[in-house]
């Protein structure tokens, strides 16, 4: 074990000759390693229970917080956040200092970083169950929780800025590009998408409401995968499979294309994910075209990292490493040609809100992200512990069972998603929907459920295995806690510049400056006409902001994740005016904080359930349990909601909230909101009564049924309804 005094006599030892000697931390590597699997673990164990779920919805145990809607944002939280963000760290904390010849820059902002973060984890685990939730998807955090995810982000900023720049190696390597793009780019996803104004602890309303707050959160939605699950993967690829494969990386001037084109294109498809939708048409076109141009350098990025491997293809056989790196490569290929493929209106109007998403996505989680992570934690680990992997046999086992758990994880979703689609689109020759009853799509495509179950049963088998393979590595091992390097002081400017490129490439300060510009151009251009030019959003007189009762309802359904599985956005496509009515329009939304649009339909959508279905006694019988009035459901029973008593002591809170945010509530109108609130539910229990059901006015359940009778009524008060 070397003290922190042995280190600092060798340093003090060497720095009369131009040579320094250094230590790297490895602890902090090792950290972040182990983390990654503990967490990897959990998440995907929460992401099988869902899957469960979905074809046995009882596995919830009639309990709150085990519902689907409250686990399927753990366990994407758990994936991104948890898994995938600690083995982005530990990869960065092992690349970047080895990458520049230096020490992170500060020992206490690195366990800040790990401690900060795994707490955050932490209390996304505790509140995600509980139904404290902001309703965004992959931006479920409520806003302590989003104030401690930016200063941490922060503190990681920091310790990487200035370890650059007290760096002993002038040039930054390709990888460094990628790692800079990641922190300026999640730092202002991060912060604009959660602005939001707090109501209490637990409880937030976006600033942004309906059409707005839908592009800005699928602007955040589609770059956190862009900028968290992409550029630090493509960053540590540049670094990793080089190292794997014994070869310099292929193309260095590919890899200048790659960086600066995916990081200006990409910002801006954030709005494919809403076409056909209530959003302005030349938003969705500009979504369209930028996504297709994103072929281009996401395809450059493959190739430069397969063909890195050229003259080492014969080492891949054996080599489980490399096998693992190979199918990520691939799998992020495959990703990004069926993305942009996907943002064509004509295959987005079959593949959008069917499980065909939920397959694209596994194949860049699964492939991507999970394969890569997990060959670089076995070349990873052993070198940390200056011993062999523990079984070389049991990492290939854990290949083969991985890749068949995405085979049959990815396979059965396709073909629920075209079923889907087929189905909810076929008329009969009479001209009527073919299955108008939408339950009959899902019971058609529970064997593609249950093979999913079958697909992530092996992957999460397979990534036990390989927690056990490191474990006995590390038990069989001894963590080099501090690794000695050496490398010359940094000095003078460095020398004439040969390419023009390389003015850019020595100086961090400046590209972090012009990566920022970079992904700023595309953000701005989409979000400022959407906000100053009313054209875009046109108003209908007859929509007025919800009754107190129905806001509490609305903050429930928010609360159980209703958006997971229903949609509120009917398009303007035939089959969904004829199954839901009229289509959605944008002037709908002006009260919606946060829109619930969705972006999967496991249950039919619920935009125009006010009008299709106004019966209060339905609605109870239904959260009671669906199978008493949707025989075969694969909905859960909420029977809590018919239990608790609703929180009255929120609703002057909230309506000031409203206010402050616009929306036109009548002045004081707050002090006296609970006796309408009081008012509208005793309605609603009458009506219930003269269907033999009674209810006390007081339970949750009248204020969710109020919002849902609600729920797009307002465009059939108006004569003047605009197209849009």
């Amino acid at each position: 074990m070397i003290t922190k005094e042995q280190i600092s006599q060798t340093v003090q030892r060497n720095s009369e000759s131009n040579l320094e000697r250094f230590f790297y931390d490895n602890v902090a590597v090792r950290n972040f390693a182990v983390a990654t699997i503990f967490w990897g673990v959990a998440g995907m164990l929460v992401g099988l229970i869902a899957a469960i779920q979905m074809v046995l919805p009882e596995a919830n145990m009639e309990t709150a917080w085990l519902t689907f809607g409250r686990i399927r944002p753990l366990h994407t939280n758990a994936i991104i956040f948890a898994f995938v963000g600690n083995g982005m760290f530990a990869g960065i904390y092992y690349a970047l200092p080895r990458l520049v010849k230096a020490r992170m820059f500060s020992d206490v902002l690195t366990k800040i970083h790990f401690w900060g973060w795994q707490l955050i984890i932490l209390s996304a685990l505790i509140t995600l169950p509980m139904g404290i939730s902001s309703a965004k998807e992959y931006a479920e955090l409520e806003w302590p929780i989003d104030i401690a995810i930016a200063a941490i982000w922060v503190v990681f900023g920091v310790n990487m800025i200035m370890t650059l720049i007290k760096r002993r190696e002038r040039h930054l390597y390709v990888a460094i590009w990628f790692f800079i793009a990641t922190f300026v780019t999640v730092a202002v996803l991060h912060i604009v998408n959660n602005l939001e104004l707090p109501i209490s602890f637990t409880k937030s309303y976006p600033i942004f409401a309906g059409v707005q707050d839908a592009l800005v959160q699928w602007w955040y939605g589609h770059n956190a995968v862009a900028f968290f699950l992409t550029t630090p993967y493509l960053g540590l690829m540049y670094y990793f499979v080089p190292k794997a494969a014994n070869r310099p990386v292929y193309s260095y001037r590919l890899s200048i294309i790659h960086f600066w084109s995916l990081i200006f294109i990409y910002i801006w498809a954030g709005p494919h994910h809403l076409l056909y939708t209530a959003l302005p048409d030349w938003a969705q076109s500009l979504g369209t075209v930028f996504s297709v141009m994103l072929i281009a350098p996401s395809w450059g990025g493959m190739l430069n990292g397969l063909l890195t491997l050229r003259g080492a293809w014969d080492t891949v056989r054996t080599s489980p490493v490399l096998k693992f790196f190979v199918v990520a490569i691939t799998a992020y290929g495959m990703a990004t040609f069926e993305g942009p493929m996907m943002s064509f209106k004509s295959v987005n109007a079959i593949s959008h809100y069917t499980d065909w998403t939920i397959a694209h996505v596994h194949v860049g989680g699964l492939g991507w992200n999970g394969f890569f992570t997990f060959g670089m934690l076995y070349w990873l680990i052993p070198r940390l512990y200056k011993r062999e992997l523990f079984s070389t046999k049991l990492a290939n086992t854990h290949f083969w069972i991985g890749t068949l758990g995405i085979l049959f994880y990815t396979i059965p979703l396709y073909w629920a998603g075209w079923t889907q689609s087929l189905m909810w689109k076929e008329f009969t020759e009479a001209g009527f929907l073919k299955y108008p009853n939408f339950l009959e799509t899902v019971v058609q495509i529970l064997p593609m459920y249950k093979l999913r179950v079958l697909g992530g049963t092996l992957y999460l088998t397979g990534a036990l295995m390989m927690a056990y393979n490191i474990f006995m590595t590390i038990k069989k091992g001894s963590l080099q806690a501090e690794e000695e390097a050496s490398a010359p002081a940094l000095t003078g400017d460095g020398g004439r510049i040969q390419r023009w490129h390389e003015w850019i490439e020595r100086r961090p300060i400046q590209m972090t400056i012009w990566s920022i510009v970079a992904i700023s151009i595309g953000g701005l251009v989409e979000f400022l006409p959407t906000y100053l030019v009313k054209s875009n959003v046109p108003t209908i007189a007859s929509v007025q902001p919800y009754t107190p009762l129905e806001l509490q309802g609305r903050d429930i359904y928010l609360r159980e994740g209703c958006y997971v599985c229903h949609s509120q956005m009917v398009r303007p496509f035939r089959s969904e005016t004829e199954r839901y009515g009229e289509y959605s329009k944008s002037g709908e939304f002006i009260y919606d904080r946060p829109f619930q649009w969705g972006s999967k339909r496991t249950g039919p959508d619920l935009h125009r359930i006010g009008v299709n279905n106004p019966n209060a006694a339905w609605h109870y019988r239904h959260m009671m349990d669906p199978t008493l009035v949707s025989p075969g459901s694969i909905m859960p029973p909420y029977p809590w909601l018919l239990e608790n008593d609703l929180d009255k002591t929120t609703t002057a809170s909230k309506i000031e909230a409203m206010q402050k945010l616009g929306v036109p509530y009548a002045e004081g109108y707050a002090a006296k909101a609970n006796d309408d609130l009081e008012e509208q539910a005793a309605s609603i229990v009458a009506e219930l009564k003269g269907d033999d059901i009674e209810a006390s006015k007081d339970k949750e359940i009248i204020a969710l049924i109020a919002y849902l009778k609600r729920l797009g009524t307002d465009v059939g008060k108006s004569d003047n309804v605009p197209s849009k």
